[in-house]
């Protein structure tokens, strides 16, 4: 078995729940922290963790506004996170396709 496409898998995307949170994202234009938080079950301490390693990644941006009277907290990827993602899912294909076996 070839190793390459294992090891050209993004390890900051690769995480579990930082994988879900990307999925997420590329799926919607942006979603609130509340709405990442309650998909994902994590608590509030361990999204923003997550949430900062995508960001520092470059992978995340992340608004801050009022709705309401109240703050609001929205994330979004960034050109670069769709491109990382897009990169990570087609390193993941390759993985399949080497491993399947003929019938």
């Amino acid at each position: 078995m070839n190793p390459g496409p294992f090891l050209q898998l993004d390890r900051i995307i690769h995480e579990k729940a930082r994988l879900g949170l990307m999925s997420m994202l590329a799926a919607s234009p942006e979603l609130s922290f509340t709405e990442l938080r309650e998909a994902l079950q994590l608590t509030d301490g361990n999204l923003t963790t997550h949430i900062r390693t995508l960001q520092e990644a470059g992978y995340v941006a992340v608004t801050k506004a009022f709705k309401d009277s109240r703050p609001l907290t929205t994330c979004s990827l960034t050109p670069a996170g769709r491109k990382a993602f897009a990169n990570y899912l087609g390193f993941l294909d390759q993985i399949v396709r080497l491993n399947q076996r003929p019938p």
